[in-house]
């Protein structure tokens, strides 16, 4: 594994277990393997790896979504459905964009639009599969409600999945009679 993609590996399990502000690059290094002076070299600021790691943690989380609803036929209900599944995995922790927002969007611009594009992104996707601005934008509303209300309270988050689910069914059917 080259050593970008390794500190990338480490730096994620770390940002999303203990938080960004938590972690520091000697962390990383330590976490990763690669000496520091490299470490500097593939990633020159703290704020340039948590950009790096936002990014590819969109391209996994949009890629792991969008499959699985792929081959639940691009259903609403799908989304509702991966979204408990991953409530359930043992190491979640939330919502790692509203995570490192809530850490850093007020001080970094770079990690605030890293964010931002990611819910648009979904926000898009989510269009896509019910091709309606307001929908799309409720339907954002509930994904995030339910991943708070898991990560707040971990046992509760099939619960909250299953609420979410109800309220899209509710909200679609309206949107569409």
């Amino acid at each position: 594994m080259e050593h970008a993609e390794r500190l990338l590996t480490a730096a994620g399990e770390l940002f999303y277990r203990r938080g960004i502000q938590a972690v520091g690059m000697d962390d990383v290094r330590s976490a990763s393997g690669v000496s520091l002076k490299r470490l500097y070299q593939c990633y020159p600021s703290k704020e340039a790896l948590v950009v790096a790691y936002l990014e590819r943690r969109d391209e996994r989380w949009m890629d792991s979504l969008t499959s699985y609803v792929a081959e639940r036929g691009d259903s609403v209900e799908a989304v509702f459905g991966w979204l408990e599944r991953w409530f359930g995995e043992e190491d979640f922790r939330g919502c790692g964009f509203l995570n490192a927002y809530g850490e850093l969007g007020a001080t970094s611009e770079a990690v605030a639009e890293v964010v931002r594009r990611h819910k648009r992104r979904l926000r898009d996707y989510l269009r896509g599969l019910v091709s309606d601005d307001l929908l799309a934008d409720q339907l954002l509303v509930l994904v995030d409600g339910a991943t708070v209300t898991a990560m707040v309270d971990p046992e509760r988050g099939a619960q909250a999945a299953r609420a979410a689910k109800e309220a899209a069914r509710v909200i679609t059917a309206a949107c569409r009679a």
